[in-house]
């Protein structure tokens, strides 16, 4: 029997993402062992996202099993939401730090990237799209799980007529055609359709919104679904989060501290240019830590899926920096866009 969702209509999780069928991924455990006895590591941080966590046991028995005794192995309890948010206590304090369920955003020794390829098979769901998909030109893009099936499912749609159109992006991006939640410049292609393989909703629609004069078509293998991707609900939902900012005084300007998330000159440009404007550090941003802030409004400078995930759970109105722009004045309401992240730390 359904239930109804705890969240409100604009919020970009009410999905329905139940799993239609297991999935398996690939832990890498045997790159982590290795690095274990090469270090000669005595503690071991592991680090998954939100949706995986339940997992995070059990893959610390496997590791136990196969590393000496005296070896510890940690999972972090700190929210994770991508590559960007690392927990960067724990790193500093374990000898192998592995971060599982994303691609790198930048090289570096200090952490073991794990992207946990999917098995499933996503060329099913991909010739159902194909009825989306009229134009002999598409855009290709997908997430990182299912990257380990990009180069297949490019000469799978090349087998079938299609010219397609690729590129890795900007340096936030690890490969060519991959998105995150927060960046979509793989989608800036020559082609007015781009199909996107994977689960969920929120990155084929921050495309869309990213790429309004492109066709989005969602080729989900994992709900085994295929759907055209919609912005006007969302559009909705921070239209009238704008309106309802256009008449604050006082603003708190939020500056994420997670290492990749902070944005410094954003917003100081916005305290810069507005003298009832309020610096607010802080790692995570929830509703429950800004109610005790007497402002009438926010900005987030941090990642967007604050805003766009969690912004209707906000006691005042929450924007972007570009929706704050709009509601100062500054900026006419028809420029109203997604707010993306370039560039790592």
């Amino acid at each position: 029997m359904s239930q109804e969702s705890e969240f409100s209509e604009g919020d970009l999780r009410n999905t329905g993402m139940s799993l239609k069928h297991d999935r398996e991924w690939d832990y890498e455990l045997d790159r982590i062992v290795e690095a274990v006895e090469e270090r000669d590591a005595k503690k071991v941080g592991l680090q998954f996202p939100e949706g995986l966590k339940r997992r995070g046991p059990k893959v610390a028995d496997d590791i136990r099993e196969l590393v000496p005794d005296d070896v510890t192995v940690m999972l972090s309890g700190q929210p994770c939401y991508g590559a960007c948010d690392l927990d960067t206590f724990l790193m500093k304090r374990t000898d192998v730090f592995v971060h599982f369920g994303h691609s790198p955003m930048k090289n570096t020794d200090k952490v073991i990237y794990v992207p946990l390829f999917s098995n499933v098979d996503v060329f099913p769901i991909m010739e159902e799209a194909l009825d989306e998909l009229p134009d002999e030109e598409v855009g290709l893009v997908t997430t990182a799980q299912h990257m380990n099936q990009f180069e297949d499912m490019k000469a799978w749609l090349e087998e079938r007529g299609y010219e397609v159109h690729t590129r890795r992006g900007d340096e936030r991006l690890t490969h060519e055609g991959q998105v995150l939640g927060c960046n979509y410049a793989s989608a800036q292609v020559d082609a007015d359709q781009v199909l996107y393989v994977g689960g969920g909703k929120f990155h084929p629609l921050g495309l869309a919104m990213e790429h309004p004069d492109k066709k989005v078509v969602i080729g989900d293998p994992v709900n085994n679904v295929v759907t055209v991707a919609d912005t006007e609900k969302f559009l909705k939902q921070r239209y009238a989060a704008v309106h309802k900012a256009m008449d604050a005084q006082k603003w708190g300007v939020i500056y994420c501290t997670k290492i990749g998330q902070g944005r410094w000159e954003q917003a100081q440009e916005i305290l810069d240019g507005n003298d009832d404007a309020y610096l607010i550090t802080m790692d995570e941003v929830t509703p429950d830590r800004l109610r005790n802030f007497d402002m009438d409004a926010f900005v987030n400078t941090g990642c967007p899926r604050i805003t766009t995930d969690d912004g209707p759970q906000f006691h005042k109105p929450m924007l972007t920096p570009g929706e704050y722009e709009i509601a100062v004045g500054n900026e006419p309401l028809d420029s109203l866009s997604f707010d993306t992240f370039h560039g790592t730390w």
